[in-house]
């Protein structure tokens, strides 16, 4: 087993062993379900194992969470932005080793493995100070001695699934929020990074009895679909957030609506870089050079199409075809690889079937195309050259593939780039301020990021994140994504000795 391996040493120092209980309920570590092994997607061996949480252990963990929601909620807003303070500080200190534990589980290189974890860490500095800020208002009443308030108080309990392409950031995103907001957190990790699902909860979970506080308070699991369905269905848990494909977020949200429940989806990206006539062409390759082959294409971030204006589109396309030349592909935790391999081999299999359609529908290859031979599952970044009509373009290919197609016109780019399904991020290079405004506005970009002279990807927390049409229309992180983890009430109080009604209503 690789957990033996001295480069694995790292793990012991962050709670791992080579036999794992995957559930931490009511303040213990247990498990009774399938036994399971986490793997390297750099050679596909084995880490670790992790002994799944059954639908029983999901039973007794989620009563204990439940019972945990009324002691938490009670706890003064800044005193439970103390505790994420606090679970901020304890990640700082294994910043290095939980970095790692991401390059190595999920595959991402090691330089976003780190910045992965502190994201959450930035999120944790975020809450802190928003766990002053959960301001409600006072509204003027058309009635004498009335007055009327604003009030925002804890959902109870907040389940959160996340994938593996972010199994940490995301789970920092909604949890770091829905803490400070007075809510218990149920999180199931993604099935196949169990191994950092354990660390975080690990983490935290010592935070929570350092300060004598339930470990109910955050209760975790490791498991597949029926842990899933579970959380979905519970009407114990009235917000869900979800991160994963369009289809299986459609699922869950439906699953959330017959229970009158409510949803945050951070589903599919399919997203777009437009390349203007005046842009800085070093700038904008540089860009697309990490919005596409960063994370492996496995970002939902991730660029997909590249929209290049007629003018500049063979000599863009001849610097970025070089630069992809120098990308070095290897295992994520080397110095200097850019390129770690695709998270499963299922993954791999769907690039080299995602090529073969893409061929089929008039893609030509420009450069790559190919997976690689190797124990992993690495393959060769890859440009293709395509109709903005073909229907593969309108789909969500989770690996390094960019769609290169040429634009005349804004109004034309603007029109590709909202002519998909998805709608979570897009780009423009320009240096023309009307372009700017036409693109940020309502004529604009259809999506939930809109930006200027960045990639598509690499979001900063202190925006809302997430997209509409079938990305799902959830926010989460930064602004006011708060007011989604609360319940608002409108208080009308009566501190006078009469009884007039709203509106004039004279009732006898």
């Amino acid at each position: 087993m690789g957990f033996l391996r001295k480069e694995y040493q790292f793990l012991s120092e962050i709670g791992l062993g080579p036999r794992n209980p995957g559930c931490y309920l009511n303040g213990s570590w247990r498990g009774s379900g399938p036994l399971v092994a986490s793997l390297n997607p750099a050679n596909n061996e084995v880490i670790a194992e992790v002994v799944e949480a059954s639908v029983d252990d999901y039973e007794e963990g989620m009563k204990a969470c439940f019972d945990a929601s009324k002691i938490w909620m009670q706890l003064p807003a800044p005193k439970r932005g103390d505790i994420v303070r606090q679970i901020g500080d304890a990640l700082r200190a294994r910043l290095q080793h939980l970095g790692r534990l991401v390059s190595l589980e999920m595959g991402k290189i090691l330089p976003e493995g780190i910045g992965e974890v502190q994201e959450i860490i930035d999120m944790c500095d975020f809450a802190v100070g928003l766990s002053r800020q959960l301001n409600g208002s006072v509204i003027p009443s058309e009635r004498p001695n009335h007055m009327m308030l604003e009030i925002w108080n804890p959902l109870g309990v907040v389940g959160v699934i996340t994938a593996f392409n972010f199994p940490c950031a995301v789970l920092g995103w909604n949890a770091c929020i829905a803490l400070v907001c007075g809510n218990c957190v149920v999180w199931k990790g993604a099935p196949t990074t169990p191994l950092i699902t354990i660390a975080m909860t690990e983490l935290i979970a010592g935070v929570l009895e350092k300060n004598n506080l339930p470990g109910a308070i955050f209760t975790a699991f490791c498991g597949g679909a029926e842990i899933g369905q579970a959380i979905a269905r519970d009407i114990r848990i009235p917000l869900v957030s979800f991160t994963g494909s369009s289809k299986v977020g459609l699922m869950v949200q439906q699953t959330v609506n017959e229970r009158f429940g409510k949803c945050l989806l951070e589903l599919s990206g399919n997203n777009a870089i437009i390349v203007m006539d005046d842009a800085d062409i070093q700038l904008a390759v540089r860009s697309v050079l990490f919005a596409a082959v960063g994370t492996a294409g496995q970002r939902c971030t991730t660029c997909r199409r590249l929209l290049l204006h007629e003018s500049i589109y063979q000599e863009f396309l001849d610097q970025l075809l070089a630069v992809y030349q120098q990308v070095k592909i290897g295992d994520p935790l080397d110095n200097g690889t850019l390129l770690g391999p695709l998270h499963t081999p299922i993954s791999k299999e769907n690039f080299v079937k995602g090529i073969e359609v893409i061929k089929s529908q008039g893609g030509k290859v420009l450069t790559g195309g190919y997976a690689i031979e190797s124990k992993g599952n690495f393959v060769q970044p890859t440009i293709v050259e395509i109709s903005s009509d073909a229907e593969v373009v309108k789909e969500e290919l989770f690996g390094p593939v960019l769609y290169a197609m040429e634009f005349k016109t804004l109004k034309d780019a603007i029109e590709i780039n909202n002519s998909v399904p998805q709608g979570l991020s897009s780009s423009i290079f320009t240096r023309r301020p009307e372009v700017i405004f036409k693109w940020i506005g309502p004529l604009g970009s259809d999506c939930g990021i809109v930006n200027v002279n960045i990639p598509t990807n690499g979001a900063e927390i202190g925006g809302a994140f997430g997209g509409e049409k079938a990305t799902g229309g959830g926010r989460e992180a930064g602004s006011d994504s708060w007011k989604q983890y609360m319940r608002r009430s409108t208080c009308t109080i009566n501190y006078g000795s009469e009884l007039p009604l709203a509106q004039g209503i004279n009732f006898g």
